[in-house]
């Protein structure tokens, strides 16, 4: 059974909240005790029951990236101010909306108050908190700053939360846009052209091959509905899976690098990514290897991956790190290297991270904000043939049988 627990530390009488498992409320009690406490409030979490959404929602519900942001700003806060590490964390629980995070800090505080270390009770749950985030509060526990630690880390991941944004919201238009197509042209091949096509049935219009490619399109569309819809989740489903596969993530990844205008967005997006984290946790103090695989886990794509495990593996042996990036320009843009090398070379490599993460942030906010007046264009061409090329296949059978007449 799983209880709910309001408590007063005996040693300086602050009240905290906690979630824990027990048969009964005496095998609580018991618990209560053993941690320091004296029981003020126990309510048995009827979300524990299979039965009830509160269960599957905290299990299966996600941790916005946005609220993790804001967890790490105001912990690195409440800490700098002076509170105690298991207050500030039973306060931001009760304040907390979502569900599932509500769940991940209550056993958080838990673990604290028996004594474990942040990071070690923040690594229980790692489909919430990521090797970053873990990594830079270890290294504030090992310096003794762990609100300077939050602040960097919410810092570096409020950047990176941005980035993401500015660029997703760069595609939405272009999205929107062929969306509307598909679907005035899915209207148009349901509505219009059987319509159309009963017209020159009745008629007995010879139909160009154009033509007769629509009507054919249309009718498949009309009367075969239920196995079209059916095979167009198909589609969609056996494409997602296959993304999830090695071989469908290296396709992914090799189009978007190939790709105009995106293809040097998303070198200079993992350019920027790969600085900024390395800047954060050799700033922190987390040594040059282990920075350097959590950065590994941060980039998406497999390419970048590929030239970060060079890195790691380089780095091991005893080689500069910027021999693998000036290695590979034709991913990381020739600065990467070349800032990389100045920092080994004067010893301040946090420092040099932070310019380049810097420099690529603000190109990648200047492209994303000039994409959609750059894509515009394109869109429009494409409109126009689409829009073209149906108006012709429908209006040349009318024209031939005006010139017939």
């Amino acid at each position: 059974m799983k209880y709910t627990y309001t408590a007063r530390r005996e040693e300086n009488g602050e009240t905290y909240r906690g979630v824990a498992s027990a048969k009964d409320r005496f095998e609580l009690y018991a618990y209560i005790r053993r941690e320091g406490g004296a029981p003020i409030s126990v309510q048995e979490d009827t979300g524990s029951s299979p039965l009830s959404f509160s269960y599957w929602n905290v299990r299966f519900a996600t941790v916005p990236e946005h609220d993790k942001i804001i967890f790490a700003h105001t912990l690195a806060a409440m800490l700098k101010a002076g509170l105690a590490l298991s207050r500030a964390l039973s306060v931001l629980e009760r304040q907390n909306k979502n569900a599932k995070f509500s769940y991940v800090l209550s056993q958080v505080g838990s673990d604290v108050r028996r004594g474990e270390t942040l990071h070690a009770s923040l690594a229980k749950f790692p489909n919430t908190f990521s090797r970053l985030f873990i990594s830079m509060v270890r290294a504030g526990e090992e310096s003794g700053d762990v609100s300077g630690a939050l602040q960097v880390v919410s810092d570096q991941m409020d950047r990176m939360y941005a980035l993401g944004k500015k660029v997703r919201g760069a595609l939405i238009y272009p999205a929107i846009i062929l969306i509307a197509i598909f679907g005035i042209g899915i209207l148009m091949m349901v509505e219009v052209v059987p319509t159309l096509a009963a017209t020159f049935e009745e008629l007995g219009t010879e139909l160009p091959a154009s033509t007769q490619a629509v009507i054919g399109l249309s009718n498949m569309l009309v009367e075969h509905t239920v196995s079209v819809i059916l095979g167009a989740i198909l589609a969609i489903c056996g494409i997602v899976l296959a993304l999830r596969t090695d071989m469908g993530r290296r396709a992914r990844d090799t189009l978007f690098l190939r790709m105009p205008l995106i293809g040097n967005l998303v070198k200079e997006l993992n350019a920027a990514r790969t600085a900024r984290t390395l800047s954060s946790l050799l700033s922190s103090g987390v040594d040059v290897i282990s920075a350097i695989s959590i950065t590994h886990d941060v980039v998406q794509n497999s390419y970048f991956k590929e030239i970060l495990k060079k890195a790691e593996s380089g780095v091991q042996r005893g080689e500069l790190l910027s021999k693998p990036f000036a290695a590979n320009e034709r991913l990381y843009p020739p600065l990467v290297g070349e800032m990389i090398a100045v920092g080994e070379e004067t010893g301040d490599l946090p420092g040099m991270l932070t310019n380049l993460a810097v420099f690529y942030e603000e190109e990648v906010s200047r492209k994303t904000k000039d994409m959609s007046t750059i894509i515009e264009p394109f869109l429009m061409i494409l409109i126009g043939a689409a829009v073209g090329f149906f108006a012709i296949s429908m209006v040349q059978p009318i024209y031939s049988l005006s010139e017939a007449i």
